[in-house]
């Protein structure tokens, strides 16, 4: 049987990451990020290592307006945690699919999947319906 405070705890460590990045004081995050922190995002091949770049990584992104980042599932067990979140500038509205990995009450590892947009293929057209 798992261990219901560890997981909560895990999740609640998570959500502290997101409300802080929404602050976009990408500083402020490195409370929740271990020591030997990396984000790893395999479609574009890159690989963050540590607090400092992952906050000038965030503070130099180009972006029209405040980042707004909106928890749509959070999920997750002592160690492994899940989150689908929205990322707008008001201008850009993307979707990014995150796993987490937590030690020692710490984000140690970040594997991030930002998938783009495409339009639904014709031939289903008669099975689906648009989402918005």
């Amino acid at each position: 049987m798992q261990n219901n405070l560890s997981e909560t705890a895990a999740v609640a460590l998570v959500r502290e990451f997101w409300r802080l990045m929404n602050s976009n004081d990408f500083v402020s995050v490195g409370a929740v990020l271990a020591d030997a922190y990396v984000l790893e995002w395999p479609q574009s091949n890159e690989r963050i290592r540590g607090r400092e770049r992952f906050a000038a990584m965030n503070s130099e992104y180009p972006a029209d307006g405040g980042w707004v980042f909106t928890i749509h599932a959070l999920f997750g067990d002592a160690t492994q945690v899940v989150s689908e979140v929205g990322v707008s500038d008001g201008v850009r509205n993307d979707r990014a699919i995150s796993f987490f990995t937590i030690a020692e009450n710490k984000i140690v590892r970040h594997v991030e999947f930002w998938p783009e947009p495409y339009a639904a293929p014709a031939n289903r057209a008669h099975l689906v319906e648009p989402l918005m």
